[in-house]
């Protein structure tokens, strides 16, 4: 693989990454907003990744679909909430919060991983160009 692929390779994979920590953030800010039907509750998102192919070769990583969780929405007794319905009960998202925190942690080092990979790259270039002066 040449370098210059290198840079396209872990271009691509920080581009997923970012998507992921976006998604991810999305879902630590939407954890505790209430609502009053299943229908308007929040439901957790999470990307779907997909390689990217030429001809034989991986070339990177891709972003395919963000997909809403299907597990089961939470559901509170509280009838005093302004948004309770007709039996009392609120809904709240799907969201699990730990692990949304692990999956910020995990697209956090990849993507640092990523940069590492660009960064080396770079100074391997670099080295080759001076060996010609």
């Amino acid at each position: 693989m040449s370098l210059l692929r290198v840079f396209d390779v872990a271009g691509t994979a920080m581009m997923a990454q970012s998507v992921r920590l976006n998604v991810t953030t999305s879902n630590l800010a939407n954890a505790e907003t209430v609502s009053a039907s299943t229908e308007q509750t929040y439901r957790a998102r999470h990307p779907v990744f997909s390689t990217l192919l030429m001809g034989e070769a991986s070339t990177g990583v891709r972003v395919r679909a963000i997909v809403e969780s299907d597990a089961e929405l939470r559901k509170r007794y509280a009838p005093d909430h302004p948004l309770a319905d007709d039996q009392g009960y609120i809904y709240l998202p799907n969201v699990n919060v730990v692990e949304e925190m692990a999956n910020m942690i995990s697209a956090s080092r990849s993507y640092q991983n990523s940069v590492e990979v660009m960064n080396t790259s770079k100074q391997m270039l670099m080295a080759t160009l001076r060996l010609g002066q």
